[in-house]
This record gives structure tokens, C-alpha cells and sequence, in this order.
């Protein structure tokens, strides 16, 4: 996608992906069956994703002139649960102006 908002619905996607097999894939493979390097690999991945969700966040928050307190904060939390992005994504981003 070319807007802002369609670069933070992938990022938000990716982020999402990123999450889950963080903790559902990797964190397994450290603590079950030993490989440690699983969590390295996957952590750093998620990490970049992470922060650049943040950024792009922050930008498209600027942009499209989203009170901090009533939108902003919410895009923000949902880059920390798990499954929120993709919620965040259905409730909000979908529905912003592209």
C-alpha cells in the first residue's frame, strides 16, 4: 500500500506475526527443547517490527490528527498483547481516511 496508514497496516500485521511466533514458536523451542538461538532470531526480528510500528504509528498519529488520549494510546498498547494489532487493525486503521 502507498499511504501511511496502509505502510502501518502491514507493519501492524507483521508486528502481530512476529508476536505470536515469538512467544508461541520460539520461547517453546528455548525452554523445551533447548534452542536458545530461536529466541534470538525471532526476538530481534519482532523488536525492529516493534519499533517500527511505533514510529509509523506516532507519524500516521500526527497526520491524521488522532487526539493522543482517545486513539493514539490504544494503536500504541496494541503492539504489547497479543492478538492486539490485529484488533486494533479491525477497529480502527481499517477505517481511517487512506
Amino acid at each position: 500500500m502507498r499511504t501511511n496508514i496502509g505502510r502501518l497496516r502491514i507493519i501492524g500485521f507483521l508486528e502481530g506475526i512476529s508476536l505470536l511466533l515469538l512467544l508461541f514458536v520460539a520461547m517453546p523451542m528455548k525452554y523445551i527443547f533447548h534452542y536458545p538461538e530461536a529466541t534470538r532470531i525471532m526476538g530481534t526480528i519482532h523488536g525492529a517490527l516493534f519499533l517500527l510500528f511505533i514510529f509509523n504509528t506516532l507519524s500516521v498519529g500526527v497526520e491524521q490528527r488522532w487526539k493522543f488520549r482517545t486513539t493514539t494510546w490504544k494503536v500504541l498498547l496494541a503492539c504489547i498483547i497479543p492478538f492486539g494489532t490485529f484488533y486494533i487493525d479491525r477497529k480502527i486503521l481499517r477505517f481511517c481516511k487512506q
